[in-house]
């Protein structure tokens, strides 16, 4: 067992991707240090390291670290980048965890010289997130890799239309490691119309929260760090470490949703669920929650399909579909999160998603 401690038109690509050699080779990854333990970036990629070094990948890098100044951090960063292309052999796969900043292209280019096939795995798009970055370029960057693992269906499309060459696949759900237990079923004094928001009040990313504290019908639960001043409506549990979420959460839903709207998630954040899978909804599968999710994001597929929640159009109308969700059907959400959160627990979403490598 694992555990933890508007799209612009294509474009052509400079070079076709090269083909990996036919000897078989190791499964190789790079490690870095991480600034922390509790960013969820953090976690996500720490995990996936696990999962890979479980499935008997090989860390070309230096050990996994935490801590330091920016200029340490760098400088570590950089000798693990300098001493995974001096050990990379003909013949291997290096699954690099994009972004990777400023050493992606120069490790694409490395290896392809070393006879190293590259597989970058995204957890997410830098266009979407930085203005410093076009689409065009992110596509061109993502090129240079061979195989380019998206986070899920929609996003796969959409690099495809961008004009990324290389063979593109998906994830699905992100995996999350803890060894923390779930309740099988919602803990006592749980209402079911209690919804968890993880994630601290931000005007700029979600303030449509303070809207749907108004609703009635709805009690939203926010997990993060909010001013009370700041949060009428909201009750709000602060931080909580994440197995202790996980083992005990007071909701029995995780809402998945961002901008300042009730009617369609909006603004660049919101906007960015048409594509991404947040690593959030791995979280609260973990915890046994059904998600919330919008109509229109990349996850509404995925939550139709494995009957994993409910999917809204509008937060307005989520007072009456949880007043039409009766204990049965809960019962049959609940199982299915508990179930992929179990997946996500073994790192199976990761490991299914080498497979098709």
């Amino acid at each position: 067992s694992l555990r933890r401690t508007t799209h612009p038109a294509p474009m052509t690509q400079p070079h076709a991707p090269h083909t990996a050699p036919a000897a078989a080779g190791r499964l190789c990854y790079i490690s870095r240090r991480y600034r922390d333990r509790r960013t969820a970036g953090n976690k996500a990629k720490s995990d996936y390291e696990d999962i890979l070094a479980a499935a008997g990948a090989v860390n070309l890098g230096l050990p996994r670290s935490y801590g330091g100044g920016a200029l340490h951090t760098f400088a570590r960063n950089l000798a693990g980048v300098a001493l995974a292309i001096w050990r990379m052999r003909r013949g291997d796969t290096l699954v690099l965890q994009y972004p990777v900043k400023k050493y992606f292209a120069l490790l694409c280019r490395a290896a392809r010289r070393k006879g190293v096939r590259t597989v970058a795995l995204v957890h997410d798009l830098g266009a979407w997130r930085r203005s410093k970055l076009t689409p065009a370029q992110e596509s061109r960057r993502l090129g240079l890799a061979d195989i380019v693992a998206a986070t899920n269906p929609a996003m796969a499309r959409l690099l495809g239309e961008q004009g990324v060459r290389s063979r593109i696949i998906s994830l699905g759900l992100h995996d999350y490691l803890s060894d923390a237990q779930p309740p099988a079923e919602l803990p006592e004094g749980v209402r079911i119309t209690d919804v968890a928001y993880a994630g601290s009040l931000n005007t700029r990313k979600n303030s449509f929260l303070k809207h749907l504290a108004a609703l009635e019908g709805v009690n939203v639960v926010l997990y993060g760090r909010a001013d009370a001043a700041d949060a009428p409506g909201l009750r709000t549990e602060g931080f909580v470490e994440p197995d202790a979420f996980i083992a005990g959460a007071r909701a029995a839903w995780g809402l998945v949703w961002d901008g300042d709207s009730l009617d369609g998630c909006t603004g660049a954040w919101g906007d960015y669920l048409r594509v991404n899978t947040p690593h959030k909804s791995a979280f609260y599968l973990r915890a046994g929650l059904p998600l919330i999710v919008w109509s229109r994001s990349a996850l509404a597929p995925i939550v139709r399909e494995c009957g994993l929640g409910i999917v809204v159009d509008s937060l307005r109308r989520l007072p009456e579909a949880i007043a039409a969700t009766d204990a049965e059907t809960y019962r049959r959400m609940r199982r299915a999160a508990l179930d992929a959160g179990s997946r996500a627990a073994r790192g199976a979403n990761l490991l299914a998603m080498l497979q098709k490598i």
